[in-house]
């Protein structure tokens, strides 16, 4: 057929469906020719560079169909609960201490502006602008990138894998805080026909290491050990998924309302600790040694290095928790305002909580001294003369009794020369489940601080886990429209399922595994991705204006400068950094060696290297993929999502799906 007749046929048949798909083609009326016109039905599958012209009918429909918050202080708190988590409590009080006290505060501080806001509102921005979730924001960015939003599902599915094991064990200690006293108060007693005795592993760790590795986890010697499962912590872990299937059930619907609770209610609890810390002798010696700076730890690149994936992490950056409930706000909020209140909320929260962590580990330090002062004034008399020189010793003191003032000038003489002798603030599972909990069996009313604790610990818990699995199921409803419920419930069921191996006893080894492998150098990958795909593929300037047309004001060039040339730079030295340490540093494990009743570290069989490398390479495995299987059109740019165009439609009449199918037809042809 010549091409002016073809040319007047599909015009022809363009206008005879005008009426049928006039809520679809509204701007129509624009165009100069029948491309345009099904460019406006089909463009964002099409993903091509008319795709601005189509936005106005799409966002109204998408603006009627997706769910939204119930409240702009219901986002917050969700925001806040997912980058709030327990490594705030637990992670990092141990790097304050051991990167130089209040010193480290500074790196972090200049690190969370100069990365952790900037890409936090990038998330938020790309979420907001798009409305979808992680697979959705980047197909549309960039089809060949769109193994990105795949990666970071992964990522969530792994990291809720073991996060929820946590969730688990705080809520084994929080049914085992109903009792006065505390179970892991004492060590216990052993009897046999002729006598009785402490139990030979607590007497030679503590009450709290014994409780936790031999009654909670009841661990085995190796990751080799399997054991069998730990009926207690599998009731638990069942517990806590079903917490979180019901709370994800209805979508944000569901989950939103209980953020009002998980979010708020871990600082009810630190502002009690902290404010029933300071009536306890001891705690602001605690607090004191916490803000004593050493500025010389601050020009160590270690430091740096710890401070600046500490901020990564805490905001939740890369797991596309962020984008896919940023995705549910109204297009004109102001996301870039939440970056900054959501940002230093994450900081202080920290702050806060290594406050507490200090306060009250202040106070364990002066209920044990006149037991330290005793048993360490024994040991430094068997010292003198060989490692200890007599001549440190104040001429004083008195061995035969040696007052709590005496002993700390004579300690503060020594630690001075033997600095590195001194132990170190433990972190993680080490600190909430031994340390802290140590700490509360000398609280007047025990059991109520320690009710109040693991509660906590189970809400923070939440709060993060919501963030997680929302970054699963948000993307995968938004790109294969699946009901959210029967997802929900298929993805809890799977999770649980393959999280049983973290409630054998050696669940914790794998733990640990997961933890060091699964999401470090995934998500550093994923959010380098992430900037290059925003700043340099789709164009810092042209992200600009669709800032400036959704805020209403343009951003400050700061974050054009950090988007296109400062953050990647300092992620790709983050990466490379990683990865040197990751050499540098053998994969091994702490494994908790019950005839010796203490940790030791072990190297991964071959097997559990293989487990390593797999997690690291199944985790960003979707980019390179779906880059290839794009580029090479073995999946064509264009493909896949002519289905959801036909889906959306169905719930059309007829004459709307005719017309949908002349148009397509006429644009393939």
């Amino acid at each position: 057929m010549p091409k002016n007749s073809k040319t007047v046929k599909r015009e022809t048949d363009d206008d005879e469906v005008t009426e049928s798909v006039k809520d679809l083609l509204s701007n129509e009326n624009n165009c100069e020719d029948s491309f345009k016109k099904s460019s406006l039905m089909v463009g964002d599958v099409l993903q091509n560079k008319d795709r601005d012209v189509e936005e106005g009918s799409e966002e109204e429909e998408e603006e009627e169909e997706r769910p939204a918050w119930s409240s702009k202080l219901q986002y917050i708190l969700a925001q806040v609960g997912f980058s709030v988590g327990l490594g705030n409590v637990w992670r990092f009080p141990y790097l304050c201490q051991k990167n130089g006290g209040g010193a480290y505060l500074v790196p972090y501080l200049i690190l969370l502006v100069v990365i952790g806001i900037p890409l936090f509102f990038l998330e938020l921005a790309v979420g907001q602008r798009i409305r979808r979730g992680s697979i959705g924001v980047w197909n549309y960015i960039s089809p060949r990138l769109g193994g990105i939003g795949f990666a970071s599902c992964l990522v969530c599915f792994f990291v809720a894998l073991y996060y929820n094991v946590i969730i688990g064990w705080s809520l084994f200690y929080f049914s085992q805080s109903f009792q006065q006293p505390l179970p892991w108060h004492e060590c216990p007693l052993v009897k046999n026909k002729t006598n009785t005795y402490v139990e030979p592993e607590c007497e030679k760790s503590s009450a709290t290491t014994y409780y936790w590795y031999r009654v909670a986890l009841d661990i085995s010697d190796s990751i080799s050990e399997s054991g069998g499962l730990n009926w207690r912590m599998t009731l638990c872990l069942l517990a806590a998924w079903t917490m979180v299937c019901l709370a994800m059930m209805k979508g944000i619907q569901s989950s939103g309302k209980v953020m009002y609770f998980s979010s708020l209610f871990p600082y009810v609890v630190l502002i009690c600790f902290l404010a029933r810390a300071f009536l306890l002798k001891g705690s602001i010696d605690g607090i004191i040694h916490m803000f004593t700076p050493k500025l010389e730890i601050m020009l160590e690149p270690k430091v740096w290095r710890e401070a600046a994936t500490q901020v990564f992490f805490a905001l939740g950056l890369g797991f596309g928790g962020v984008i896919a409930f940023s995705s549910y706000n109204k297009r004109d909020n102001n996301c870039h305002f939440d970056a900054v209140l959501v940002s230093f909320i994450n900081f202080f929260t920290s702050v806060l909580a290594t406050l507490v962590v200090f306060a009250v580990l202040g106070f364990k330090a002066n209920i044990m001294n006149a037991k330290c002062v005793e048993m360490n004034t024994k040991k430094i008399i068997d010292f003198l003369g060989k490692e200890i020189n007599p001549s440190l010793i104040p001429h004083h003191i008195n061995f035969s009794y040696v007052s709590p003032e005496d002993y700390q000038q004579m300690t503060n003489i020594i630690r001075g020369v033997m600095e590195n002798d001194y132990p170190r603030l433990v972190q993680g599972t080490g600190l909430a489940f031994i340390a802290f909990t140590e700490a509360m069996t000398h609280f007047p009313a025990s059991p109520f601080w320690s009710i109040m604790f693991f509660l906590m610990l189970v809400n923070l818990g939440l709060g993060s886990m919501f963030g997680t699995i929302q970054g699963i199921l948000t993307p995968i409803v938004d790109t294969f429209k699946i009901r959210k419920e029967y997802l929900t419930v298929g993805c809890c069921v799977l999770a649980f399922s393959i999280g049983l191996i973290f409630v054998q006893r050696s669940g914790n080894y794998f733990v640990a595994m997961f933890d060091d492998y699964s999401a470090t150098l995934p998500l550093l990958i994923v959010v380098l991705l992430e900037n290059i795909a925003v700043a340099w593929v789709y164009g810092t300037d042209k992200f600009f204006e669709d800032l400036k047309d959704m805020l209403g004001f343009t951003p400050y060039r700061y974050y054009y400068y950090m988007w296109k040339f400062i953050t990647p730079v300092l992620l790709l030295g983050l990466l490379a950094a990683s990865i040197v340490q990751l050499g540098l540093s053998p994969p091994s494990y702490s494994a908790w060696i019950q005839q010796l009743a203490q940790e030791q570290s072990l190297s991964y069989p071959p097997w559990g290297l293989a487990v390593c490398i797999s997690l690291v390479l199944t985790a960003v495995l979707p980019v390179p993929v779906v880059f290839i299987l794009r580029y090479l059109n073995i999946i064509h740019e264009n493909a896949g999502v002519f289905a959801f165009s036909i889906l959306r439609l169905k719930e059309k009449d007829s004459d709307t799906l005719f017309g949908f199918t002349i148009l397509l037809r006429s644009t393939i042809t």
